[in-house]
């Protein structure tokens, strides 16, 4: 290495060294000061859903700036609350208990941080002994009166038992507040998990199997509640999805015999059942289907999933259709329009050698004046049949493409043609040429 470059090098070097000091001293500021904390312990008798009160007298010889109070079940913070500190003082606050679904009596960890305007900081912590309040009583609430709840002798359990208005309850449930830190704590229906949320004034549907006297019972340990309106598919359950339907994944096998209790006089879909007095029996090919079961309509509601998602169409043309559009819906396509919204699509069921059919009954689950739907390769928007990829020989129905009435690959009814009110027309794509070579053909029954 030449004279020169070594002088370079040496340069480079100490002006490095130079701005990197600089540069710690920029973003580590000298802590100083000596932050001090006196907090009397006052932290017994704690439930959950407490604000939970603290008086902290703090000192520094430099300025204070932010006085912390940090809640935490095990190892994870559940709760924190920040003062501004600006000098040497008592500060008083409250910290709130989380009251969280399953959460066991036990220890929490209440910790105390002072900072100053250094960001030199102390710290101290205490163990808080937390449980669930002894309540005498719970309170359910429904629009027209409210009704104590009382222990039932079984663990966190409460129950009110009334010769209730109706067999449907919609109703909430509140708790008294039992000393000066605890306060009235709210348990309603989350829509999103169909199941009980604190904080939430969102009225259960209960539902009582028998009129009369019956017992509404929530546990206030696991947030078990009831009763409600129960269905079970070939001896399963179905879960709540809200208060109109109920959901079950499954594994169906073609020609199986399908059990369906809690309700009767379902709208029977033509293209996954057929039914012989009370019996149903399973049509499409075997595989995994989600049920759902629609209250409003009295409809079962089957489509073909791929695990625990909803299927769609594979290479090999294998895998699952759907029908998004307007003028189209099940049971009936004016009580229940799909239109161009993907999560009310249509899954055509699929009936084997990689054909799909789905079954519309002119005047009731289709327009028969008009339609304007086509086929798509998910239940949302991406893959979709197009005049290239779909062909038709119907003399009902024609495919669009950009030019002639509909949008490319959107159906229409042929000019002059109406469907026939009460017939009922079937669709059926066969992709076993590919997935590019599709052919749909419209069959009146």
């Amino acid at each position: 290495m030449n004279t020169m470059k070594i002088k370079q090098w040496m340069i480079a070097c100490v002006t490095s060294a130079l701005l990197l000091s600089c540069s710690n001293d920029v973003l580590e500021p000298q802590q100083e000061g000596n932050p001090t904390m006196q907090i009397e312990e006052q932290f017994a008798n704690v439930h959950f859903g407490d604000l939970l009160p603290f008086e902290v007298t703090a000192h520094d010889e430099l300025p204070l700036s932010t006085l912390t109070a940090i809640l935490y079940y095990g190892e994870e913070e559940v709760s924190r609350t920040t003062i501004r500190t600006k000098e040497n003082g008592t500060y008083t606050g409250n910290i709130e208990v989380p009251f969280i679904k399953g959460t066991p009596d036990g220890t929490a960890t209440l910790e105390f941080i002072l900072v100053n305007t250094t960001m030199k900081r102390a710290s101290q912590t205490f163990e808080v002994p937390v449980s669930l309040a002894p309540y005498p009583y719970l309170i359910l609430v429904t629009a027209d009166a409210s009704y104590p709840m009382l222990p039932t002798g079984q663990p966190n359990e409460y129950a009110a038992t009334e010769a209730f208005p109706s067999t449907e309850l919609p109703a909430y449930i509140k708790t008294p507040v039992v000393d000066e830190k605890g306060r009235e704590l709210l348990f309603g229906w989350d829509e999103g998990s169909a199941s009980v949320a604190e904080g939430s004034k969102n009225e259960i549907p209960y539902v009582s199997p028998v009129g009369g006297t019956y017992s509404v019972t929530f546990n206030m340990r696991s947030f078990e509640t009831g009763p409600f309106f129960e269905l079970l598919l070939n001896g399963q359950k179905m879960s709540m999805v809200d208060k109109d339907n109920y959901r079950i994944d499954i594994d169906l096998t073609q020609g199986e015999e399908i059990t369906i209790e809690g309700l009767t006089d379902w709208w029977v879909d033509p293209d996954y059942f057929v039914a012989e007095g009370d019996q149903l029996t399973f049509l499409p090919i075997s595989g995994r289907y989600r049920v759902t079961a629609n209250l409003v309509y009295n409809w079962l509601r089957v489509e073909a999933m791929s695990g625990s998602n909803y299927a769609s169409l594979q290479p090999d043309g294998t895998g699952a259709l759907w029908v998004i559009g307007d003028q189209v819906g099940k049971p009936s396509y004016t009580a229940n329009h799909v239109g161009w919204t993907p999560p009310n699509g249509l899954c055509m069921a699929p009936v084997g050698n990689k054909k799909y059919q789905i079954t519309f009954v002119a005047g009731e689950s289709v327009n028969a004046a008009e339609i304007n739907f086509k086929f798509f390769h998910q239940k949302g928007w991406g893959g979709e049949f197009s005049s290239q990829s779909l062909t038709t020989g119907s003399d009902i129905v024609f495919i669009g493409d950009g030019t002639n009435g509909r949008d490319n690959g959107n159906l229409g009814l042929v000019p002059g043609t109406t469907l026939e009110t009460g017939a009922t027309y079937v669709f059926t794509i066969d992709l076993s040429a590919g997935v590019d070579k599709g052919v749909l053909t419209v069959v009146k029954k």
